[in-house]
C-alpha cells in the first residue's frame, strides 16, 4: 500500500506516542516501537492535519543532504509499513 500524497496518517485507535526510559516510543496493543531521529520525526506529524506530501517536503527539507527522491521512498515506506502493524490510519 503506497500511502496517497493527500492523505492525512493519524495514529490508530490504541496507539500513541509515549516515553519510556527516557526514550520515544509508539505504544500500540500489546507492543511499542522505539522511536528515534526519522522515525520519530515522521511520526509526530501523524496527527491527521499534515498530509502525507507535507510530512514528506518537511523531511526533504530537514534531511537536505539525502536525495530528495531517498527521502521520499524511505517515509512512504515506512508509513506503509506502520498502516501495515495497524498503528496509523490514512484520511482523504
Amino acid at each position: 500500500m503506497t500511502p496517497d500524497p493527500n492523505s492525512r496518517p493519524r495514529l490508530a485507535p490504541g496507539c500513541r506516542l509515549g516515553e519510556n526510559n527516557n526514550q520515544r516510543v509508539l505504544l500500540m496493543p500489546e507492543r511499542a516501537l522505539r522511536l528515534n531521529g526519522p522515525s520519530l520525526e515522521i511520526v509526530e506529524r501523524c496527527d491527521g492535519k499534515h498530509t502525507v506530501g507535507q510530512i514528506v517536503a518537511d523531511l526533504q527539507k530537514i534531511y537536505s543532504k539525502a536525495a530528495s527522491e531517498k527521502v521520499e521512498q524511505d517515509i512512504l515506506g515506512y508509513l506503509a509499513l506502520l498502516h501495515d502493524q495497524r498503528a496509523l490510519d490514512f484520511d482523504l
